[in-house]
């Protein structure tokens, strides 16, 4: 799914990366804050440092463009 969005110009400082994560994968102390989730979505920069875990997709693309950066969709 691509959305265009007016509000922020992409860059390649400020591209980031939204991806999906299994829960089963993250340390213990976030698992036990998932709600009973199995799945949230990460936001990395483009060295890959995680920057936000968040419960969906749209809550990921939504956190980004509010800190002025470009998210892709990374599979």
């Amino acid at each position: 799914m691509n959305e265009t969005y007016d509000g922020v110009i992409e860059t390649a400082e400020n591209i980031v990366y939204v991806r999906p994560v299994a829960v089963s994968d993250l340390p213990d102390e976030i698992r036990e804050k998932a709600d009973g989730l199995t799945e949230l979505y990460a936001v990395h920069d483009s060295m890959g440092q995680r920057l936000a875990l968040v419960r969906d997709r749209k809550l990921a693309f939504v956190v980004a463009r509010q800190n002025d950066m470009a998210p892709v969709s990374v599979h």
